[in-house]
């Protein structure tokens, strides 16, 4: 008797929990259905908020602000002046609505003859928009950026496979790297209230070179050897004989000079002056404070950069380079340089086309520094600068370098005389034009 009862009471507690089981479960599932729907309603109503977001502009904002509270003040407190602005507002906003009818099945593509151009060469560059379906589409605007300039195009109507050409030049009177793009057709209502972009080609970079000037050859007068310039250090094997010596032990027998050994009775070898192959440099600074103004300083690169394509067309071993900036977050100064491409002509005209100015970058003498230590076997060295470089400055970025490399100082003073002066073991070239490098190199040529 008692088993059967306490069987009917386990029986009867596994009904309840079955009930329980299948009521938390209904619940659970009415649970998850419902933070389904509310994310699927959230999502849609966030999808639809960055669209509408997307085209209405700021004054579109402010003008629906405007005819909410005009509703309400007109209906509210019977202003029926308020009424009509509301009205008209409303009316405003659904006629605006109409320029956003259109499709945009077009063909953009932005194409320029070419990627660099020299300061104030004419850049220019061709928009081509082509309609490839099969029906008319609407006209439309479409905006070209260039650099911080904007070209704007009214494009008519396009027939099917009709196209649309247009030709826009690009302002090259700096130097630097210009941002041409993207494209984008843009349509808008004439009052400015909503506005629908959609972007199409991607942004191409027009690279405006400093100016440069033919210059005479390094191999005249600065290097006088093609193979390489012979130093102090003597050897026992190079090109540059120096002198015979009596033989010691430890010399190899192959140096031996059996002409005049048989004459002096003595072995005698030769010696060689070791030689190294002609390295250039090539130092700019980036410092403000070495230059007097902009115009200083676009001269220095223009200098740079003549001298530095002279050594390329030489096939020298060449390296170009300019001081580097300190960081903001820095706290203290960043000893480094940034060395400019020398593969070949383009991209070290590329690299001076990014160079500007910076009151945190490193000073001549210490980017000499820098420099001296990072490129072995230097043989001349071009440092170049604007006016308010001392010359004492000048003698202490020269002493960074080790004996034997010839230095050269270029002092980019805008409109000044041409000179040229002899500071001990310093040469200082002072240009006030692009012009008279020429002049100054040559007569540095002709007095070494």
């Amino acid at each position: 008797m008692t088993n059967t009862v306490t069987r009917t009471q386990h029986e009867l507690t596994n009904a309840r929990t079955r009930i329980v089981g299948t009521r938390d479960g209904r619940l659970a599932d009415a649970i998850v259905n419902a933070v389904r729907v509310v994310r699927t309603a959230f999502d849609a109503l966030a999808l639809v908020w960055r669209r509408v977001s997307s085209v209405v502009t700021p004054l579109g904002w402010s003008i629906a602000i405007v005819i909410v509270l005009a509703f309400w003040l007109g209906y509210a407190l019977g202003w029926t002046e308020a009424v009509v602005v509301a009205w008209t507002g409303l009316a405003l906003v659904c006629a605006a609505l109409f320029y956003l009818i259109g499709r945009n099945a077009f063909q953009v593509r932005l194409a320029m003859p070419g990627n660099r151009v020299v300061v104030g060469d004419k850049a220019p560059g061709e928009l081509i928009v082509h309609n490839p379906s099969r029906r008319r589409i609407a006209g439309v605007r479409v905006e070209v950026p260039v650099g911080l300039g904007l070209a704007e195009f009214a494009m008519p109507s396009l027939a099917k496979d009709a196209s649309f050409h247009d030709v826009f030049l690009v302002p090259t009177s700096r130097r630097g790297v210009i941002p041409i793009g993207p494209v984008r057709t843009v349509r808008a209502d004439p009052v400015g209230l909503i506005r629908r972009e959609v972007v199409w080609a991607s942004v191409l970079e027009l690279f405006v070179h400093p100016k440069t000037i033919a210059i005479p050859s390094m191999s005249t007068g600065f290097i006088k050897d093609l193979e390489g310039t012979p130093t102090r250090d003597l050897t026992a094997s190079d090109v540059a004989f120096h002198a015979l010596r009596e033989y010691v032990p430890g010399d190899e027998r192959r140096n031996i000079h059996w002409k005049s050994t048989a004459k002096t009775g003595s072995y005698m070898v030769r010696q060689y002056e070791e030689t190294r192959r002609s390295h250039l440099m090539v130092a700019l600074s980036l410092a403000t404070a070495d230059y007097a103004g902009d115009e200083e300083f676009e001269l220095a690169v223009s200098v740079a950069g003549s001298l530095g394509v002279r050594a390329i067309r030489d096939a020298r071993t060449v390296s170009v380079v300019a001081s580097e900036k300190t960081p903001e977050f820095a706290k203290r100064a960043v000893y480094a340089m940034r060395r400019l491409s020398t593969v070949n002509r383009a991209r070290l005209l590329d690299d001076l086309a990014r160079v500007a100015m910076a009151d945190t970058a490193l000073r001549l003498s210490e980017l000499c520094r820098v420099a001296a230590e990072g490129a072995a076997g230097i043989s001349i060295a071009f440092l170049v600068c604007g006016s308010t470089v001392t010359p004492t400055e000048l003698r202490a970025a020269s002493l960074q370098f080790p004996l034997g490399v010839d230095v050269i100082a270029v002092v980019c003073d805008e409109g000044a005389a041409p000179s040229l002066r002899q500071v001990t073991d310093l040469t200082v070239l002072t240009v006030g034009f692009l012009d008279d490098l020429q002049k100054s190199l040559a007569r540095r040529a002709a007095v070494a």
